[in-house]
Formats: structure tokens, C-alpha cells, sequence
């Protein structure tokens, strides 16, 4: 669903929209006191909007970076963000000594799709972006 979304309302607009609906999502997970049936019943929307962004990544990089820098700009990018993104357990166990545990991780989880939100808004829309090969 996310990646037709992507190619019908653009790279930007699907990344806002499946972050906000992981941000709502993540909010009623972990702020609301849930059963364990709520818990089951959310886990699908948080999965779901949480994976849905990624579909839209290797497109939007590789419309993003010219050809000679393509795999190694898409690389770099992607994986320093996972390297970052390494140090969330760290910091929501830092917190967690101050807050519940699934107040902690929602924190987090909010400046994560909140980084992703300011992202879009920063970078170019690539949506029908058209890729040329450049010849050496």
C-alpha cells in the first residue's frame, strides 16, 4: 500500500502521512493503559505505518543522488541513520529512569517520526523524478 501511495501522492506527502499515523499509533500504545487485546489489536497499525515508511526510502534515494554517487550516497544515508538510530535504546533506558517505560519509548518514538516529518518538509520532492545514466 505504501509504495503505490508513494508513486500516487509523492515521496514526501506518504512519508508525513504514514509518520503521523505512526505517531498517533504510537501514542495509543504506549500512553493509554491497554489490555493485553488492545495490545495485540494496535500492534497490526503500528507495524504497519512503522514498515510503510521504509517502502518508500530506496526510491527516494535513489531519485535523490545523481548516478556516479547513487549506491554510495543511498548507503551512507540509509545506514548512518540506522547508526543513529542504534543509540534510542540507550537513551529510552536513560529516560525510563524518570518515566514509565512505555512513556519513554513513545518519547522517543515521536522525535523519531518527528526527525522524519522535518525531513520531508527539508528535502526535495523526487516523485517523477526521471533517472539518466551518466556515461563516463
Amino acid at each position: 500500500m505504501s509504495a503505490w501511495l508513494n508513486d500516487r501522492i509523492g515521496r514526501r506527502a506518504n512519508f508525513i502521512l504514514y509518520a503521523v499515523c505512526s505517531i498517533i499509533t504510537v501514542i495509543l500504545y504506549t500512553q493509554l493503559p491497554i489490555d493485553n487485546t488492545m495490545m495485540l489489536f494496535l500492534g497490526f497499525p503500528l507495524g504497519f505505518f512503522a514498515s510503510g515508511i521504509f517502502s518508500g526510502m530506496g526510491p527516494f534515494l535513489t531519485e535523490l543522488f545523481p548516478t556516479r554517487m547513487r549506491g554510495s550516497a543511498q548507503g551512507f544515508t540509509y545506514n548512518f541513520g540506522r547508526g543513529l538510530a542504534a543509540f534510542n535504546p540507550f537513551f529510552v533506558g536513560l529516560l525510563s529512569a524518570k518515566l514509565p517505560l512505555g512513556q519513554s519509548i513513545g518519547v522517543f518514538a515521536i522525535i523519531a517520526y518527528g526527525l522524519l516529518i522535518a525531513a520531508a518538509l527539508l528535502l526535495p520532492e523526487t516523485k517523477g523524478r526521471v533517472l539518466t545514466a551518466e556515461v563516463a
